[in-house]
Order: structure tokens, then sequence, then C-alpha cells
């Protein structure tokens, strides 16, 4: 049979995308055939594409996304066909049908509909890998949240909430600020028109955050270093402004004996059982209202180099599905 992708041949802008036919083979030994539902779209996907996390070409990206199980191959157990199921820790979701490793899989509720599970499986899974298995944030520690408006933002401000941890949350604007507080985000800091280290300092009496979780990288790193509260920990987890680069460890130690870490979901969920519990405490908090799947926007599959542009634009707000 063929499927239809999304592939490029080169990295670069998303005018490097290609959407060809292809020919696609049976599952082999471990493998399931997958019709897909829904695809998320993520910043990493951005990473593969220009080349800033080199991937190996040609390349049908994207790590997230949901579909039906369509064809075993030998040797499979635990899914049937007609199974929906979810994959948010293997590349090729940026497909109409795709063939994937059965460990790769988790198993769908009944109650999470396609849509919401492709928003929310690498989002979420990033927030409760950050807040619950890498800072291992506590009731009272204040967190300070860059990109709060964004789609792991958001969903870092409900799942902090529900942690009993207030939020500071950085926005671009007024607009995006409320989003952030509708989340659960209790002071906003509009990196745009404000000093971020010297609001944090304001809002905590001088003494700085213990938690600072930053997705954008390079341009926040000073504001994260003076931000920070002694012994405080900066987890750096993307790279939206370049990655973060000559970090001085003496920096750290004048700026009061900082913890640093560079943390990626794949060296946490390394395992089917460790998938598929990140995937369940994500719904259990969609379930009790912490969090939302919200979509901001859809795109076709056709139109990903679109979607590309405005993610990266940061006109983006919430979560951007992609429909096959």
């Amino acid at each position: 049979m063929q499927t239809h992708v999304q592939r490029i041949d080169r990295t670069g802008g998303p005018d490097v995308f290609q959407f060809v036919g292809t020919p696609l083979p049976e599952p082999g030994p471990g493998e399931v055939r997958l019709r897909a539902t829904a695809i998320g779209l993520n910043y990493i996907d951005t990473y593969h594409r220009s080349g800033l996390y080199p991937v190996d070409l040609p390349a049908v990206l994207g790590t997230e996304g949901t579909g039906v199980v369509e064809a075993l191959g030998d040797g499979v157990t635990g899914f049937a066909v007609g199974d929906r199921v979810g994959t948010f820790t293997t590349r090729g979701a940026y497909a109409t049908h795709r063939v994937a490793p059965a460990d790769q899989l988790v198993r769908l509720p009944d109650d999470i509909s396609d849509e919401q599970a492709a928003a929310l499986m690498l989002k979420g899974a990033t927030a409760a890998c950050l807040v619950e298995d890498c800072a291992r944030v506590q009731p009272g520690q204040t967190v300070l949240v860059y990109g709060a408006a964004g789609g792991v933002g958001l969903i870092l401000c409900g799942w902090l909430k529900a942690a009993g941890a207030p939020v500071i949350g950085v926005v671009g604007s007024e607009a995006k600020g409320e989003r952030a507080r509708g989340a659960g985000a209790d002071h906003i800091v509009i990196h745009k028109t404000q000093d971020i280290a010297a609001r944090v300092r304001e809002l905590t009496d001088g003494a700085g955050v213990p938690v600072i979780i930053d997705g954008v990288g390079a341009a926040t790193w000073q504001a994260s270093l003076d931000s920070a509260s002694p012994r405080g920990l900066i987890v750096s987890y993307g790279n939206a402004s370049g990655p973060v680069e000559g970090v001085n460890l003496a920096t750290l130690a004048a700026k009061g004996s900082l913890f640093v870490t560079r943390p990626t979901l794949f060296h946490y969920a390394t395992t089917a059982d460790a998938r598929q519990r990140y995937a369940d405490a994500v719904f259990a908090r969609l379930r009790d209202g912490s969090i939302n799947a919200e979509i901001g926007q859809r795109f076709p599959l056709e139109a990903v180099a679109e979607a590309h542009d405005e993610l990266e634009a940061g006109t983006t707000i919430g979560s951007t599905v992609l429909v096959p």
C-alpha cells in the first residue's frame, strides 16, 4: 500500500518539506501499521527540520501522533487490529499511514479523543517529566516558567498549580498573560516590556526562585541566572532562541551555587512501561481539570510548512494539530 508523508531530503527552513506518496512496507517483527488520525506539532520538530538536532536524511518528521492499528507484525502482543493508540517518542508521525515499533505505542482510553491525545501526549509527558522527575518540585516552591502561554507552558502552569507550586509565567503580551493566568499562573512577566529578573526579584521580595523551567534557551539564559535563588535549579529544556552555550561554572558559583540541567524526555521515558506511565499521568491531569487540551489551531498535513512558520514566529496559541 501507499502512504503520503511530509519528507525532508535536506535541512533548512519550512520550504524543505515535500508532500509525497511512497510505498509502505508490511510491519516486520515487533512492528505495527497505523492509520493516522491526528498528529501533534512540537518545537522539537523544527529542530529536526533545521538540523539543530541532526537526523538521518531523507526523513519523515513528527514525534507525536495518534492512530488506529491496521496490521500486526510477528511477535506483537498486547495490541490488536482496531486499537486506538498513540506515539510520542519515535519520529515519523507526519504521515497518513506508518509502520512503528509496537513497544513505542501507548494505549488511548475511551474517554480521551484522538485530537486531545495528539495535542497533549508529548507536551504533557514533557511537563510531567520536568516537574516530577527532573526538578522534583515541592509544594510551596515558586517556579519561573518561560513561554507560559505556549503548548508546554500552559500545561506546566496547570501541572504546577495542581502540585501546589506558585507559578511566575513569562509571556510576550497581555493577551498571552491572560491565557497563562487562566491555566494556573499566579503572576505574569511580559518580557517585551519588563525586565524579567527585576520583576522576579520584586515578586519574591528579592529572594529569587528555586526552580526555573526554560524552553527558550540562549535569549533567556542571563535572565535565568539573575532570577534564581541560592542553590536554585535551572531546567533548560529547549532552544527556541538557540542553544545555551559556554556555561561558566564560576558564574554558577557566583550566582549562588546554582544547579543546571539540560533534560530531554527521551532519556526519562526509556521503556514501554515508562511511556505508558507518562501518558496515563497526562490523561489523569486532563480528567481532573488540571490541564486542558487547548488546540489553538489546526492545519491539514499538506500545510505543515505553514504550521512550522507560525510556530517559529510565535503566533500560535496552545497546541497545534495536523489533520491527515
